[in-house]
């Protein structure tokens, strides 16, 4: 019994979503057990400044807003724990929770895991990532490279709306395609291709980021099918091939769309299709992507879970 842990309230996940959720939970005297995961904090304490977070009119750093969410939480009365959860199974209205760690059972369930963008496994991205260029966000970084030559690499919707956003603040945007066409939607890459500052490198894949140790300065790009390679000077790289969102361990129980999201109940965020769980952030939410969204969601499944459990 010592590797079975119960509480009334579970939250899977401690970025923007899961802590306000453990935050709102707390203060409803529930006492919820917050499990990080493998990235405690979630993709925001990858971020090196936050200017968009209502509240900070000079900014913040992603790791110190998480962290003051998570202190936030603990004042309340939430717990947290460092296991990652395998897989997510019932037993009866039970929900079980399979740590690496231990097995967790709970009464109501909020699941915040987020997800997590697909990298382009390239020399330079990781060590260039987190404020020294390699972005995987135009919403949250772009304005940094105001006036510069940025890159986006990528070519469906979300690459075409990053360099979009990047083409009204920066002074140039490439975007580079491994194929002669978009993939995106084609009001999507009329728009792309009709903008004066954004150049289409097609048929170039990315090779490797290159800088000065502090910050990157170019692109090496190859092209496909001839193999001619060549430097492209830019001030960052906005890499946009996908996300992923962190669902797998629920997949057996939980209903996931053609791209691995949490399917919501009567086109609700907050509801699963399983009574007494709940869905926060980016696991469930493929468009937006935004801290304070997901902490929106959090706070809103917060409250459902609250309310079910009153009513039971």
């Amino acid at each position: 019994m010592d590797n079975i842990v119960v509480r009334r309230v579970i939250v899977v996940g401690s970025g923007c979503a899961g802590l306000t959720a453990a935050i709102y939970l707390a203060r409803a005297g529930l006492e919820p057990l917050v499990i990080e995961g493998n990235l405690p904090g979630g993709q925001l304490t990858q971020t090196s400044t936050v200017e968009n977070y209502p509240g900070f009119p000079d900014g913040i750093g992603g790791y110190e807003l998480v962290e003051s969410m998570r202190r936030q939480g603990e004042r309340f009365g939430a717990e947290f724990v460092g296991d990652q959860i395998e897989a997510l199974s019932l037993q009866g209205e039970q929900k079980v929770l399979q740590g690496k760690e231990k097995t967790y059972h709970c009464q109501a369930l909020l699941i915040a895991t987020g997800s997590a963008p697909v990298p382009l496994n390239v020399p330079g991205e990781k060590e260039y990532a987190a404020g020294g260029g390699v972005s995987f966000c135009a919403t949250c970084d772009g304005p940094f490279y105001r006036n510069k030559i940025v890159a986006v690499t990528g070519g469906g919707d979300s690459a075409a709306e990053e360099a979009l956003f990047l083409a009204q603040f920066c002074e140039k945007v490439f975007l580079v395609h491994r194929r002669d066409r978009l993939r995106a939607s084609k009001i999507m890459a009329e728009r792309v291709l009709a903008c004066e500052k954004i150049e289409p490198l097609w048929n170039r894949t990315v090779l490797s980021v290159e800088g000065d140790s502090q910050r990157m300065d170019a692109l090496i790009l190859e092209t496909v099918g001839t193999g001619e390679i060549f430097r492209l000077p830019c001030a960052a790289l906005f890499v946009s091939i996908g996300h992923r969102p962190n669902s797998a361990f629920a997949g057996e129980v939980l209903e996931l769309d053609k791209g691995g999201y949490f399917c919501h109940k009567d086109n609700n965020l907050t509801n699963s299709a399983v009574p007494g769980i709940f869905l926060a952030g980016d696991c469930a939410d493929p468009l937006y992507r935004q801290a304070i969204i997901a902490a929106g969601t959090g706070a809103r499944a917060a409250i459902a879970a609250e309310r079910w459990l009153l009513a039971r």
